[in-house]
């Protein structure tokens, strides 16, 4: 079996690659490693499954030194002509689309490229899935669609149409366009919402790294909201089991379309997911105590209950045992990177 991951230098998509590789798939990885956020933290995510940087070419396939089943090519999604090819030569039976401009507060500061590579990219791979047709497309869509829902927990049945960000904007639109291309062209496809996902390898724009980084360096943290605030914590090793069980489910519902939550299922105080993390990195975290920021909400909670009755997912990591994963990785590899 064929998979092609998008966004495979990311966080999520570099956890996603080395399972399915270890579950004896072949695995196309694609990205075009922009620099939103350090380029060298994906080059060392990539490093790590086998590919060397100075081997990578613009849509060109590079060959893991490390395993067969992997080879990685550098592509925007919105290059129409050179993804058709990709999936004309491939005949992939899976996608994972995790690739997306990512990050809340950059989309009020940055909106061009979130309109390009989160609605125009995904309109291009919905479009190869229509043409070229696979077993099932697998998109991360995420929490942010909830907006200020004030019911808690979130789910799939809520109203999402009241935005706070144009990320959020964004994902809302692509599982509308899902939708669409689902029942058009009967394609398989299952949006998944994705909670707030921390551990090894993480992206530094988020609050774990940013936490990190911070207490390692005697720097302040900034604590958003005085500290009022709760998130659907959920480590990254269980949010790619999630997938990759969603990706394998097989379809029996016309059309052939479903949003499902993903995440730990139970909200953690945003203070005691700090002092977690004060324990793994042995030191105390100076606190800078701030309001909340535009396009951000005081709590996320994953009701997965859909998800666990389709798929089976039950999360197996505790908050404990994942920030102390997560810090013993912090200490001895980012400031290497």
């Amino acid at each position: 079996m064929k998979v092609l991951v998008t966004g495979a230098a990311g966080f999520i998509g570099f956890h996603t690659v080395n399972q399915l590789l270890l579950d004896g798939f072949e695995v196309i990885g694609l990205d075009n490693i922009n620099d939103y956020y350090s380029p060298q933290l994906k080059y060392a995510r990539l490093k790590k499954a086998g590919i060397d940087q100075d081997d990578i070419r613009w849509y060109h396939p590079t060959q893991s030194s490390s395993s067969s089943s992997y080879r990685f090519i550098r592509m925007n999604l919105e290059d129409k002509q050179q993804l058709f090819s990709l999936f004309q030569s491939e005949n992939f039976d899976y996608v994972i689309n995790l690739a997306a401009q990512a990050g809340v507060r950059y989309s009020i500061e940055n909106p061009d490229v979130y309109v390009q590579s989160n609605i125009v990219g995904f309109h291009y791979i919905l479009e190869a899935c229509r043409y070229f047709p696979v077993k099932h497309l697998v998109h991360a869509s995420s929490s942010s669609v909830y907006g200020a829902n004030a019911k808690i927990p979130f789910s799939e049945d809520d109203k999402v149409d009241s935005p706070v960000s144009l990320y959020a904007a964004t994902k809302k639109s692509n599982e509308l366009m899902a939708h669409a291309y689902s029942h058009l062209y009967d394609i398989p496809v299952t949006c998944l919402r994705f909670f707030t996902v921390y551990g090894p390898w993480g992206r530094p724009d988020m609050a774990p790294m940013l936490f990190a980084k911070a207490i390692s360096d005697s720097k302040p943290i900034k604590v958003f909201n005085n500290g009022d605030m709760q998130r659907d914590f959920t480590y990254v090793g269980d949010i790619v089991n999630g997938v990759i069980k969603t990706t394998l489910t097989d379809f029996d519902i016309s059309p052939k379309y479903r949003v499902l939550n993903i995440g730990n299922g139970s909200p953690v105080n945003l203070m005691e997911f700090i002092s977690e993390l004060e324990t793994g990195l042995g030191k105390p975290a100076l606190k800078n105590y701030m309001p909340m920021q535009p396009g951000d909400v005081p709590k996320t909670w994953a009701d997965q209950n859909q998800l666990e009755k389709i798929t089976g997912y039950k999360t197996e990591m505790t908050l404990q045992k994942g920030l102390n994963k997560f810090a013993t990785w912090y200490k001895s590899h980012f400031n290497t990177i």
